[in-house]
């Protein structure tokens, strides 16, 4: 089976972008951010994507999984998992 990566489109990104830096960067989570993101998510799902990266660790504090339309890989949950198999290896 071969991977196809589907990516946000331009206005997307930014918005994306913006929302990290100017408001998880600092703490801060909306519920407007949050429907953002969502929708985002739907329009990927709508254009056959089957999974999305959270590739920005604040991500999964903002979007739980369960209210993803996808299913999700949270790069700070991955990362931590892997942190505590390494040390108890």
């Amino acid at each position: 089976m071969r991977l196809k990566p589907l990516v946000p489109e331009t206005d997307d990104r930014a918005q994306i972008n913006q929302i990290i830096f100017d408001e998880l960067c600092l703490g801060e989570f909306s519920e407007r951010s949050r429907q953002y993101y969502l929708q985002v998510i739907e329009r990927l799902a709508a254009q056959g994507a089957q999974g999305v990266i959270f590739g920005c660790t604040e991500i999964g504090l903002l979007v739980p999984e369960a209210q993803s339309a996808l299913s999700v890989f949270d790069t700070a949950a991955i990362h931590a998992a892997d942190a505590v198999e390494f040390m108890l290896s």
